[in-house]
């Protein structure tokens, strides 16, 4: 053979040849025959370029950045508590920009739906009224504040900040398995992954048109400074304090977007007006972008166990002094049964279809779902229908079909038969992976994103 007819060498091909994604399971990085995604190609080829030392000193640099950084989190367990490092995946997921804009497209309308929906739970609840939600899914949950029926937010909107978390199916689809309203978690963490990627990789980052980060939140931070209504009153971060696990990520977006970071304790509220205690006196503050479950804000009207939260916030809220984001008692919206209703809703509400649907749910308070659980219940999740907890988070309640022993599917029906309208089953999903280094070689892991929208001037 000729030089000229001699097949050129792919590194890339000879970086992956131990690559061996799960059999049955959709991969990012390469398709169901093998081949590299073409979106992924210049991000291997850069490593496949690199000598195994020179990767091993690339990451380190990443975690050394997020070590300087004091990137941490909080881990709570029967041992005690523990603080640990924030862990870096050095591979980061590659999502073609026409794929994001389909995902931001079917994200954006499940936001308006969460809206919709949430302004209709405290207002004139035509949902449970027509039928579209059982009447015990509101009325049982305690996500639902009674206090705050009728309230209508000072910003005009329920939900300013959200996030959903999603992930690839088999099949190449994309799920919404969560929806994050009460008080998303994650944005500055993921902030601080990009500055340690982009530390890893400067060169590839400045090759490649990855999109900035930067931009989201200083079009998030103008938008509560709007909310304020006037230049005299500030913006402030209600965190529960120290000992939350996301404390850190807590005073780092305070720091990033120049806002006070307050605890409950901070604050006092004066014939409806809430006021920041500082050395110079009493100060007005009209936007608090709240880091706290709901119930906890106002130990007056909600719980009154509550030390983290400032007796008078609600009456402030319903007076029209402060805009609080997001909404008190949006939090109903993550419960796991409103995704058994959600498809249909959004016909209803919207007279169109999810653009991503969610995982599939069945709320076995009617017959029909009951029996269909039950006779599936060897690939369902099944847990309880007002938990407001990710599907795959560790919870003991939780029961995994797939990991019953022979001759337990009696007890499963027992279950549903005592406790059916307070139990949801849910499809065990089989997520996509994604290569992470493990032990100096790509290797599939299974992979979920957490994706964030804010809701801005522009919408």
């Amino acid at each position: 053979m000729s030089a000229q007819n001699r097949p050129h060498p792919d590194p890339a091909a000879d970086f992956l040849a131990d690559y061996a994604p799960l059999p049955g399971v959709a991969d990012e990085l390469v398709d169901a025959n093998g081949a590299l995604r073409a979106v992924w190609r210049p991000f291997i080829e850069a490593l496949a370029a690199q000598p195994s030392e020179e990767l091993t000193r690339r990451f380190e640099r990443g975690d050394q950045y997020l070590r300087d950084a004091g990137v941490y989190f909080r881990q709570y367990s029967g041992k005690g508590v523990e603080d640990r490092a924030w862990p870096l995946s050095h591979v980061p997921v590659m999502i073609h920009e026409s794929e994001w804009a389909t995902i931001s497209e079917g994200l954006i309308q499940r936001a308006e739906l969460l809206e919709t929906v949430c302004a209709d739970l405290y207002g004139d609840g035509r949902l449970v009224k027509e039928g579209h939600l059982p009447t015990s899914l509101v009325a049982m949950n305690k996500e639902w504040l009674r206090p705050m029926v009728g309230v209508r937010p000072r910003s005009g909107h329920y939900l300013n900040f959200v996030a959903f978390e999603i992930g690839r199916g088999p099949d190449g689809q994309w799920w919404v398995l969560g929806d994050r309203v009460q008080a998303p978690s994650g944005a500055g963490f993921a902030l601080e992954n990009r500055v340690a990627t982009a530390r890893t990789f400067p060169d590839l980052y400045a090759s490649t048109n990855v999109h900035r980060l930067a931009g989201f939140f200083r079009s998030f931070r103008d938008a509560l400074n709007d909310l304020r209504g006037d230049t005299e009153s500030r913006v402030g971060i209600l965190t529960p304090g120290r000992l939350n696990d996301t404390y850190f990520e807590h005073s780092y977006i305070a720091r990033y977007l120049g806002f006070m970071l307050l605890e409950g304790d901070d604050l006092t509220v004066e014939n409806g007006q809430v006021m920041v205690r500082t050395i110079e006196g009493l100060s007005p503050i009209s936007v608090l972008w709240r880091r706290i479950d709901a119930s906890y804000a106002d130990p007056l009207e909600l719980n009154e166990q509550s030390r983290l939260g400032t007796p008078g916030l609600v009456d402030a809220i319903r007076r029209g002094k402060l805009a609080m984001v997001n909404a008190l008692g949006s939090g109903v919206l993550e419960t796991r049964a409103l995704l058994a209703f959600l498809p249909r809703i959004c016909q209803a509400l919207r007279g169109e279809p999810l653009k991503m649907p969610n995982i599939a749910t069945w709320w076995c308070g009617q017959e029909a779902e009951r029996a269909h659980v039950r006779a599936n219940a060897h690939r369902m999740m099944i847990a309880s229908a007002l938990s407001t907890r990710m599907p795959f988070d560790p919870e003991g309640s939780t029961i995994l079909g797939s990991a019953l022993r022979a001759g337990a599917s009696n007890a499963v029906d027992a279950l549903l038969d005592k406790e059916g309208p307070m139990l949801v089953g849910q499809e065990a999903v089989q997520l996509s992976t994604t290569p992470s280094f493990v032990d100096g070689k790509l290797t599939p892991r299974p992979m979920s994103l957490r994706v964030f929208l804010a809701r801005t001037s522009r919408g």
